[in-house]
């Protein structure tokens, strides 16, 4: 027996869009599919699938996005209609909402966080580094 996947793009079987962490993309994405973040995103997205947001990505603007995992920075705010993940090297600037939420000790979020499933929010210490 396998264990379970933790996180969303572990079981993804289609290729994922990737903007590296030397790049800056400027202007409105929207798409279906996994998003991974390394570099700088300036604009807003309507994304409908994951969003990895690695430690080194950065994005400007207000992202939605069906699940999604936050090690970078984020300036504008979030929606994601599932699962989402706050990672200890986390900034988020703007209101966060999420159906469930998992924040790691050390992560900074500066604006509201609405839980829509009604849970509690969990918190972590984040072993991977």
């Amino acid at each position: 027996m396998s264990e379970p996947k933790r996180r969303f793009l572990e079981g993804a079987s289609a290729t994922p869009t990737f903007i590296g962490a030397e790049s800056v993309f400027v202007g409105n994405i929207r798409g279906a599919g996994h998003f991974v973040v390394s570099g700088e995103v300036h604009g807003d997205g309507e994304l409908q699938g994951g969003l990895n947001l690695s430690a080194t990505g950065s994005w400007y603007g207000f992202i939605q996005a069906q699940q999604a995992v936050v090690a970078g920075k984020i300036t504008g705010g979030l929606e994601v209609k599932g699962k989402l993940e706050i990672g200890y090297t986390a900034v988020i600037r703007g209101r966060v909402s999420a159906r469930t939420i998992a924040i790691a000790k050390g992560a900074i979020v500066d604006g509201d966080i609405e839980v829509t499933s009604g849970s509690p929010m969990l918190q972590f210490e984040e072993k991977r580094g």
